[in-house]
């Protein structure tokens, strides 16, 4: 077998590899997210924090699908010293929705880091923390028990987001 013969096999093998992974893919789009509380990159007011009220800030969405069937909401934070600390889970939000508004529930609440079923603002031990509120367009529900996690959610949403968005705040306590 010549080189030519074996290295034509081979490119032929990974273009049709490449192309029939490339049809099964899905483009994700993306949506806008936003607070009238707070600006990305900006701080989170204490009143939606462990320092305040505790109550979850209001949200905009921007820029969901007309496919989208839910969404799934996501907040967690990066910097928590342990690893990822997951402050709110939510999924199977209405696909109609376009604002959460401050201190409600807008669908299913899975298991935060806090061990509970409930938002749980900002409360970093030390420094200044970023904290991502991610929102995903979905193409399905989601059937999951109450006490799942965000690790049962994102494995539940993989090969299903149709357009994702964030928006990050910042706290620090004084």
């Amino acid at each position: 077998m010549s080189l030519f013969f074996w290295v034509n096999n081979f490119l032929c093998d990974k273009a049709a590899y490449f192309l029939d992974n490339f049809k099964k893919a899905k483009l994700v789009k993306k949506m806008l997210v936003k607070s009238p509380a707070f600006e990305n990159n900006k701080l989170i007011p204490v009143k939606y924090t462990c320092d305040g009220a505790d109550v979850n800030p209001p949200l905009t969405i921007e820029g969901v699908p007309e496919e989208t069937k839910t969404l799934v909401l996501i907040v967690d934070d990066p910097d928590a010293p342990m690893g990822t600390f997951d402050h709110w889970i939510v999924w199977n939000i209405p696909s109609t929705t376009r604002e959460i508004e401050e201190n409600t529930v807008p669908g299913t609440e899975g298991i935060s880091s806090y061990r509970k079923h409930a938002y749980g603002g900002p409360c970093p031990p030390y420094g200044t923390h970023r904290y991502f509120f991610k929102v995903y367009a979905l193409d399905a529900r989601l059937d999951l028990k109450s006490n799942s996690t965000k690790k049962d959610v994102e494995k539940a949403m993989k090969g299903h987001i149709l357009a994702e968005g964030e928006l990050v705040g910042l706290y620090r306590r004084t």
